[in-house]
């Protein structure tokens, strides 16, 4: 800790065991000794949505050992602790991403070069199903090999999903993504 903060692999191997017991995993961690303040930055992700409430008892459960680590350290330095969840702006990338999102809207492209838009059902095996416009009345699933995807980017929704997408989907109206 030539800066005072611990280093990246320090503050994951620190969280690992506690943010997986909450249900989360860590995605990234970002650690900027240059930042005023210097900041920690965890990224965690989970099956559960990362709500606000989630946040708040990650980031006090994170502060604590970091804390317990820089007394350790016989140091006090002082930083900004952040937790936060992906974001609607992460690209889906493996098959646990698309599973998470499960219900959301998104925009896909393949590896044929074609783009497709529709709602992310489940996924076995690799496959992808997905619900899309059939015409403009009807709905129809889809299924693509997530191998076949070269990119998959979350649309924001400001409004509730159609009850049959999510039926075609393999979803209950409850079961959308966070």
């Amino acid at each position: 800790m030539a800066t005072g903060l611990p280093s990246q692999e320090q503050v994951i191997e620190l969280l690992d065991n506690e943010f997986a017991r909450a249900g989360y995993e860590i995605e990234t961690v970002v650690v900027d000794a240059k930042a005023r303040p210097p900041r920690i930055t965890v990224i965690a992700d989970g099956d559960d949505p990362l709500d606000l409430d989630a946040i708040a008892s990650l980031s006090q459960r994170a502060s604590a050992l970091l804390d317990d680590l820089d007394d350790a350290a016989a140091g006090s330095t002082s930083y900004v602790l952040e937790v936060s969840s992906p974001g609607v702006d992460r690209p889906l990338t493996t098959e646990k991403h698309f599973r998470r999102a499960r219900g959301r809207k998104a925009e896909l492209t393949l590896s044929d070069g074609s783009s497709v838009i529709g709602r992310l059902g489940g996924t076995d095996n690799g496959v992808l199903r997905l619900v899309v416009r059939s015409n403009s009345r009807s709905w129809t699933v889809r299924e693509i090999a997530l191998d076949d995807i070269v990119k998959a980017i979350v649309h924001v929704e400001f409004s509730p999903p159609n009850p049959h997408e999510l039926e075609l989907g393999g979803l209950g109206s409850g079961e959308t993504g966070p």
